[in-house]
């Protein structure tokens, strides 16, 4: 059996034994209560030594008893709602199947997992029906035992509430938790068993001092971008390992992202501090490149063949293209989910969370963010325009040398995006116009890429007997869009200032 996933919507409230719970017939189209059942359930959690799991509001445990037993890894989400994955117990009571560790392998690593605490619990439960018979939640009254395996406490016990979704709304749970709340319930700070046990210990508890202020200095600044972006990093990988099919394309943006806003800021830290992270994340970066790249190219070419008459279609130019990139993004595919196994990428990660607990910082680093950021900006607005300059007239370095623009005013958006909660709406104006320039120039690879392929693609039709009629059609489609594309590029390049950025930045 596969990997089951749901979408949990509950909320919990902590009540004392001896409250009586209120008439529930009567609130949020509740109409009736189902018969109560009872059932033991025992769970053992398991984390890493530092508790990486925990601190990120992750559970992984192992649990019997109940209609769902299993080994279960519930991952947060949004308010009231958390996405569960389960598998089936199987014989090992401390082996962490291998389907349930993948997901969250950014976070634990390659470090080793152990039990870290268990709950025993006696449920009551009983479903809340609606209209017509309609199971609106499930309410589940716990008493539980629970205790660190560390040694380190004696336990302890307490009554909970939980109300589960099925087919109601949030306002069932609002109307409910009302209801519970008047008769003595209180909802608990701790929005898991577990984290009861094992301390409200939090990911950015103690750390996150990094606020987005107009007020907040150029280093907590650079902190919450960092925090941000580490973050939607985790998140993509996430989104990797589980099958998504945009978790490369936004981990290989976060890793560009992540790049680019250190090197514009590394004045405030220092080369020594952020050399090493760029270049690992420009590997991660041009790993995660092969397959989205392959998908735009086949999703690029097979739209324009398919644009074309039928009767200017000559031989088996899709089979060709869907054949050649198919197998191109396989492999790339699986390289992916090699570097996301190997000790260099859980390094960088390490890496990574190290920048988060940064000492070394410079004097600069202390100062307001508004006055220090529009000079680090400027450095990246200066590299621009002599990468424009640098542009030749024609020639066959001409397509290198405007992607290196492109690149230049990729990292001018990023960087001024960074500076949007400091600079206000005139840094959000900077960082539209590096990406205007950036997406006419990005068009402008992408056809000078299809040209070169399909070029390719023509002489492998003439050295296999087939017609290359259509590739040199395609082909030539294919330049005059990079020519549009450049001409585009011509036309907005002047939008960017050109001097005194601290003062345009004003307004």
């Amino acid at each position: 059996m596969g990997i089951q996933q749901q979408d949990e919507v509950e909320r919990k409230f902590v009540v004392d034994p001896e409250v009586v719970l209120p008439p529930l017939t009567v609130v949020g189209g509740v109409t009736r209560l189902g018969p109560s059942t009872a059932v033991d359930l025992h769970a053992v959690y398991f984390d890493t030594p530092q508790l990486d799991l925990h601190r990120r509001g992750i559970s992984l445990r192992r649990r019997s008893g109940g209609e769902d037993e299993g080994w279960h890894l519930k991952l947060p989400s949004d308010g009231d709602r958390r996405t569960e994955l389960r598998v089936p117990l199987g014989r090992s009571r401390s082996r962490v199947p291998a389907r349930l560790l993948d997901p969250v392998r950014s976070v634990v690593r390659d470090r080793p997992l152990h039990a870290v605490a268990s709950l025993d619990t006696h449920r009551v439960q009983q479903q809340l029906v609606g209209a017509d018979g309609v199971v609106l939640a499930w309410l589940c009254d716990d008493t539980v035992a629970g205790r660190r395996l560390d040694g380190t406490d004696e336990g302890q016990t307490w009554r909970e509430i939980e109300v589960e979704l099925v087919e109601g709304t949030p306002e069932v749970l609002d109307a409910v938790g009302a209801a519970l709340v008047l008769a003595g319930a209180t909802q608990p700070p701790a929005t898991s068993k577990v984290r009861r046990v094992l301390g409200a210990v939090d990911h950015d508890e103690g750390r996150r001092v990094a606020r987005h202020t107009k007020r907040a200095s150029a280093r907590e600044e650079l902190l919450a971008y960092l925090e941000e972006h580490i973050a939607a990093l985790h998140r993509a990988d996430q989104d990797v390992r589980t099958g998504g099919e945009e978790g490369v394309h936004r981990l290989r943006i976060a890793a560009r992202q992540l790049r680019a806003v250190l090197t514009t800021y590394e004045p405030l830290m220092g080369k020594d501090a952020v050399r090493g992270v760029r270049t690992d994340l420009r590997w991660l970066g041009q790993a995660m490149a092969g397959p989205r790249d392959a998908q735009v190219l086949q999703d690029r070419l097979i739209r324009l063949v398919s644009e074309q008459p039928r009767d200017l279609v000559l031989g088996p130019v899709r089979a060709r293209v869907t054949r050649d990139l198919s197998a191109t993004r396989r492999a790339a595919t699986g390289s992916v989910r090699t570097v996301l196994r190997s000790a260099e990428y859980y390094r960088l990660l390490d890496t990574l969370d190290d920048l988060l607990e940064f000492e070394g910082w410079a004097p600069v680093a202390g100062s307001r963010a508004r006055d220090v950021l529009p000079d680090l900006l400027r450095h990246d607005l200066r590299d621009v325009h002599r990468a424009i300059r640098r542009t030749p007239p024609d020639g066959p370095e001409r397509d290198a040398a405007l992607h290196e623009v492109r690149k230049k005013a990729k990292k001018l958006r990023y960087s001024a995006e960074s500076a949007v909660p400091s600079l206000g709406p005139r840094a959000a104006v900077l960082a539209r116009r590096a990406k205007e320039i950036q997406t006419a120039l990005g068009e402008h690879q992408d056809a000078v890429m299809a040209a070169r392929m399909l070029r390719r693609y023509a002489a492998e039709a003439d050295a296999d007997g087939d017609s290359s009629f259509t590739f040199g059609r395609l082909h030539a489609l294919e330049e005059e869009r990079a020519r549009l594309a450049e001409k585009a590029f011509r036309r907005i390049q002047g939008t960017l200032p050109r001097r005194h950025l601290r003062r345009w930045l004003r307004g």
